[in-house]
């Protein structure tokens, strides 16, 4: 009973860090535009995201505009969307495999079988998170590292937006969810790999037959 609370609870975990990593992917705050110098008061902020660029002004007015050519857009854009993309997808198979193999569900009848369908979709879940967090460790390191170089000029400078830390959340949450999946499912094979089976002790009778009541 503990160990399929545990598990809903890893499904719960993986299912968060899913929706997460869709809500990183689509908002536009990868990166923002960086606060530096005696600049107290801006006209416009600028974020920048995998799908499109947006300005906001002081007056809380927002344009956005989507990005024109996918072939023009630099390797971490690119990379970034591909994998994030794949993620989505990724995250919907190992929600759909899990809940399956799931112990407080009757798809497939309870045995080895069941359990390697719930560690399937915790690999999944945990695949997930590294993938994701290829591009969002590229784009913070770009973003560092532009941002103390001292020849890039203060208005191409940029700081690492909600987006990347939302991010990072989610892949922890698919991280663990998935680690907690594979590690119930494996505890509650090990407990039904060695069934302990009972037999009646065979007994002559009085005339050195055995009783037949040890048969039934």
């Amino acid at each position: 009973m503990t160990s399929a609370a545990l598990e809903i609870l890893g499904l719960g975990l993986g299912i968060l860090g899913w929706v997460g990593v869709i809500l990183a992917c689509g908002l536009p705050m990868w990166q923002v535009s960086a606060f530096i110098d005696a600049h107290i008061v801006v006209a416009q902020t600028i974020w920048e995201g995998l799908w499109m660029n947006c300005v906001v002004q002081s007056t809380g007015q927002m344009q956005c505009k989507v990005y024109d050519s996918i072939l023009a857009l630099p390797s971490e854009v690119q990379a970034g969307r591909a994998l994030t993309v794949v993620v989505a997808l990724l995250g919907l198979v190992a929600l759909m495999v899990t809940v399956v193999g799931a112990q407080c569900t009757n798809c497939v009848r309870p045995g080895k079988m069941k359990s390697r369908i719930v560690i399937a979709g915790g690999v999944i879940y945990v695949l997930c998170g590294v993938l994701v967090l290829i591009p969002l460790c590229w784009f913070a390191n770009i973003v560092i590292s532009d941002f103390y170089d001292p020849t890039v000029p203060p208005s191409k400078k940029r700081e690492m937006g909600a987006a990347l830390y939302i991010g990072w959340a989610a892949t922890a949450l698919l991280l663990f969810g998935g680690c907690l999946i594979c590690c119930c499912s494996c505890s509650q094979r090990d407990e039904t790999s060695f069934p302990v089976k009972y037999s009646a002790p065979r007994r002559p009778t009085s005339n050195g037959e055995y009783d037949k009541k040890n048969y039934v």
